[in-house]
């Protein structure tokens, strides 16, 4: 390395450890850049943690559960309270963080965190949400009711995609509820997720009670293995997930994986044409395609030769250009391999006798020719069987096939393995009470693109898309993060204290 080299290196900005309430310099020798994907400029380095150093944040929030479990409820709240007004005032430096390192639309970032915002607005209501249940006179002068009690150090493994909406969909609500947290951020852009660490800290979150480590596989690993952690939450690939799963159960965790999707949008003949067109352009080219709730599949029922060209024509007028660019419709995907990846599977696609009807490939960005872009990509003719169809593109990929009724489109939904969201685009509400009744999928939108409920609900994906029976936030999450404890109790006055023995088991 030359002396040039190494003072290059020595001003670009590394990424902290957060261990014990101090953000630290990692002693590791592995590093990875965080890259512009618009202009390939390097932001930062991102390190890879030692076990020592993974080791010291758990040790540190085992430390801090101690006293946190026993903070009135009333003190979490109000730190919750104040972290959602952080979080506003901050927005705009938050989102141009986001889109530098992700890609993403300035207006897409803001909504990336504006949902997560919601969480931890619902995270300051922890108060109603843990409350536990009690029956009065079980038996004579006996009560017995419940308590939520928090679990210890958890984790979350979060992804490149929602760098700021899934870590606030983990640690509010874990912490919330008693529990300290170990946060592993996507090594590909952890910048917007560590200030929101430090908006976190501003608000009033103990030393101890949140840490963040950076990392791999081999953290991942040291995550799911490590003896004091008590439950992993994470969103992901399918391939991590299921791994994330397997290795935590095994090691007698709790854990919860939002994995991957095909998520169809069904159409039939009299759904509102106008307003179907831009949703499912939206929800198919939005964040590049990035989302795991994406709409990357359209099932028209019946003809779909207007639908179609509606829809090419549409989708080849949104402007592509890097994310804080005024007017930018489509950004950047998150990578180099990223690109090479989807425009793999589109020469796979047209090779398995799929009719590309708008290709995307190798677009012209002025002023970015080095950047990460895929156009907006059209399909037709697509069947279940080729690439594009049975593989998770995670690109601006749309595919179209066609059903001949609304039975044979909800019986090709069913067949796919995966179940994280469908759609179905239509005006008669006898089609979409069937629909919502006989579709296998965990979250249905009627008229709504994609139907990712807010947090008063619970994330309910289903079948190849999740592993375990709780989902982020809302009720059942209070579940996930708490172990139940049954407390059955009577006292005595002095006119009682002589009952007699009872050698059976009922309370009388």
């Amino acid at each position: 390395m030359t002396v040039a080299d190494r003072s290059t290196l020595l001003a670009i900005p590394t990424v902290k450890l957060l261990i014990g309430g101090e953000f630290v310099e990692s002693r590791t020798t592995q590093w990875r850049d965080v890259i512009n994907p618009a202009t390939q400029a390097v932001l930062a380095r991102v390190p890879f943690a030692t076990p020592q150093e993974l080791d010291a944040a758990v040790e540190s929030g085992r430390r801090a559960f101690k006293t946190w479990r026993k903070t009135p409820i009333g003190v979490r709240a109000r730190i919750f309270l104040k972290y959602q007004q952080l979080i506003r005032e901050n927005m705009k430096e938050l989102a141009a963080l986001l889109t530098a390192e992700q890609g993403k639309t300035l207006p897409d970032a803001e909504g990336d965190i504006f949902r997560g915002l919601e969480v931890v607005e619902h995270a300051a209501n922890i108060g109603m949400l843990q409350m536990g249940e009690l029956a009065n006179n079980v038996a004579t002068g006996v009560d017995t009711f419940t308590l939520n009690q928090p679990l210890g150090v958890c984790a979350g493994i979060t992804p490149f995609n929602f760098p700021a909406m899934i870590p606030l969909w983990m640690f509010p609500m874990a912490i919330a509820t008693g529990n300290t947290f170990i946060l592993k951020p996507s090594e590909q852009d952890p910048l917007v997720t560590m200030r929101l660490v430090e908006l976190a800290l501003e608000a009033g979150i103990p030393k101890g009670v949140l840490n963040v480590v950076h990392g791999g596989e081999a953290v991942v690993n040291g995550i799911c293995d490590h003896p004091e952690i008590k439950a992993v939450s994470f969103v992901g690939s399918t391939k991590v997930g299921t791994h994330v799963y397997r290795r935590a159960t095994l090691a007698g965790k709790r854990a919860q994986c939002m994995m991957g999707a095909k998520n169809h949008a069904v159409v039939l003949p009299d759904a509102n044409r106008e307003q179907t067109i831009n949703n499912l352009i939206g929800a198919a080219f939005g964040a590049a395609g990035q989302r795991c709730m994406a709409a990357s599949t359209v099932v028209f029922v019946g003809d779909s030769k207007d639908w179609i060209a509606d829809l090419v024509a549409r989708s080849q007028a949104l402007k592509l250009n890097a994310g804080h660019e005024s007017g930018t419709d489509v950004g950047p995907v998150i990578s180099c391999a990223a690109v090479e990846r989807i425009s793999s599977l589109i020469e796979r696609g047209i090779a398995e006798g799929a009719k590309l009807e708008l290709d995307g490939r190798k677009p012209l960005v002025p002023g970015y020719e080095h950047g990460n872009f895929v156009g907006p990509t059209i399909f037709s003719g697509v069947k279940p069987g080729m690439s594009i169809y049975d593989e998770e593109i995670f690109g601006p990929v749309l595919v179209i096939l066609e059903a001949a009724s609304l039975d044979e489109a909800i019986e090709l939904v069913n067949s796919n393995p995966n179940g994280n969201g469908t759609a179905l685009f239509t005006q008669s509400g006898a089609a979409a009470r069937r629909f919502q009744e006989d579709i296998d999928v965990g979250q249905v939108g009627i008229n709504v693109p994609i139907p990712v409920p807010v947090p008063l609900f619970s994330f309910t994906g289903s079948r190849a898309s999740k592993l375990g029976d709780l989902g982020p936030y809302g009720k059942q999450v209070i579940l996930f993060y708490t172990q139940t404890k049954t407390v059955t109790q009577r006292w005595f006055d002095d006119e009682t204290l002589h009952v007699g023995v009872n050698t059976t088991i009922s309370l009388r």
